[in-house]
C-alpha cells in the first residue's frame, strides 16, 4: 500500500508550529514537508563564531542586519519556510518582523551541517536560496572542516589556510576558515 505524505501549505505549517507540543521546537517547511531542525552544541558554537564576526562588521559599518535562526518565506511561495542558521540582509529600510517569517530571502544565508542533514539536502537548499533571491550562501561542514560558497555565478570550496569573505554581498568581511571551526 502506498502511503502519501501530507503536503503542508504555509497556512498548515503556521498551524502546526503553533501547536503546544511544537512551540519550543524549530521546524522548516521544505517543498511542503515539515522538517525539524536539531542542532548540536558544536553546531551552535560554529554558528556563533561566524555570526559574531558578521555582527561586529555589520554593526561597525552600518551595513544591514544579521540574524540567527530567523524564518524566511520566499515571495509567492506557499510550500517553503526556511530558517538559515545565520542570515544577513543589507536593506535597512525593510521592517524587522516581530511575528511570522520575513517575506523574501536574505542576501546571505549560512547553513551549518547538523548530523541529520545530508550533503545533498544542504546543496539543494543552497541552490534554492539562490534561485529565490539570495545573493550568496555559505554551507559549513564541521566534520570536513570546509565551507562551500555559492553565488549565482560561482561555486567553490574553502579549506583550512584560506579565508571566508563576503565579497560584494558583505563587503569587508573576512574570517580565517580555521577560526570558523574553533570549539
Amino acid at each position: 500500500m502506498v502511503v502519501q505524505k501530507k503536503v503542508y501549505t504555509a497556512d498548515d505549517f503556521e498551524a502546526f508550529i503553533r501547536q503546544p507540543a511544537n512551540r519550543d521546537r524549530r521546524f522548516e517547511l521544505i517543498n511542503g514537508e515539515v522538517v525539524e531542525k536539531v542542532p548540536t552544541q558544536k553546531h551552535g558554537i560554529i554558528t556563533l563564531n561566524i555570526g559574531a564576526e558578521m555582527r561586529a562588521l555589520v554593526k561597525a559599518r552600518g551595513l544591514g542586519r544579521v540574524a540567527v535562526e530567523a524564518r524566511y518565506r520566499p515571495h509567492g511561495d506557499n510550500l517553503n519556510d526556511l530558517i538559515p542558521d545565520i542570515s544577513y540582509m543589507s536593506d535597512l529600510s525593510r521592517p524587522v518582523t516581530e511575528e511570522g517569517p520575513v517575506p523574501g530571502l536574505p542576501d546571505l544565508a549560512v547553513e551549518v551541517k547538523s548530523p541529520d542533514d545530508t550533503f545533498r539536502q544542504m546543496r539543494d537548499k543552497a541552490r534554492f536560496y539562490l534561485a529565490n533571491g539570495a545573493r550568496m550562501v555559505w554551507l559549513v561542514f564541521p566534520d570536513q572542516r570546509v565551507i562551500e560558497v555559492y553565488t549565482p555565478d560561482d561555486e567553490y570550496v574553502l579549506g583550512e589556510g584560506e579565508a571566508l569573505t563576503g565579497g560584494e554581498v558583505l563587503p569587508g568581511f573576512e574570517m580565517p576558515v580555521s577560526a570558523v571551526f574553533e570549539v
